[in-house]
């Protein structure tokens, strides 16, 4: 097999995907506070887009051209992750998402860093935890809820509840992340014990 370097193509798909979260920050955080700045909202969508793309596209890429490398296993959930939370944090500030869904939010991001130390902890221990199924439609959800809700206040005026939609996939994705987060943390509990 082929190692992959770190300038191959799907190692620079997920670097632009790292760089697209201060490009997606900066258009909501001026969408927020220009008037008449929903266009910005427009623009965050497709930056967001464009780096959800670069997501399926850099493990494909990896796993055809036997291109997988140390620093694009690394930095893949990474970036997701900072796309996600940004994005969230983001509409948390301006009020797309508030009251109650906050903790929808909440729940995510929670969810998020303890997956990630649980599994830091068992790459220690040499023990993988293989991603599921339903693991990979939590993520899709998360990636829809956020797409629509980044849309939201720009969408609502050609098609209301655009919002109310996306708050409604953000309540899945958040029972979603509940669920695949207790089946991680119940896989990796037996070698915490044993530690």
């Amino acid at each position: 097999m082929k190692r992959g370097h770190a300038l191959a193509l799907p190692n620079l798909l997920t670097y632009g995907r790292c760089i697209a979260v201060p490009l997606l920050a900066a258009c909501l955080f001026w969408a927020d506070i220009l008037d008449g700045g929903i266009w910005l909202r427009w623009l965050a969508l497709g930056v967001y887009i464009a780096a959800a793309i670069t997501d399926f596209f850099d493990g494909y890429l990896a796993r055809a051209w036997h291109q997988q490398s140390a620093i694009g296993r690394m930095l893949d959930p990474i970036a997701d992750k900072l796309l996600v939370s940004t994005s969230l944090l983001m509409m948390a500030s301006d009020g797309t998402i508030r009251g109650w869904s906050l903790w929808a939010g909440i729940v995510i991001l929670c969810r998020e860093i303890l997956v990630s130390g649980l599994r830091e902890f068992l790459a220690e221990l040499r023990v993988s935890v293989p991603v599921t199924r339903l693991a990979k439609w939590k993520t899709a959800t998360q990636l829809i809820a956020v797409g629509v809700l980044l849309a939201g206040p720009a969408a609502d005026l050609i098609l209301p509840g655009t919002t109310l939609t996306g708050i409604v996939l953000l309540w899945v994705a958040a029972l979603l992340t509940l669920y695949t987060g207790w089946d991680y943390f119940r896989a990796g509990a037996r070698h915490l014990i044993d530690e």
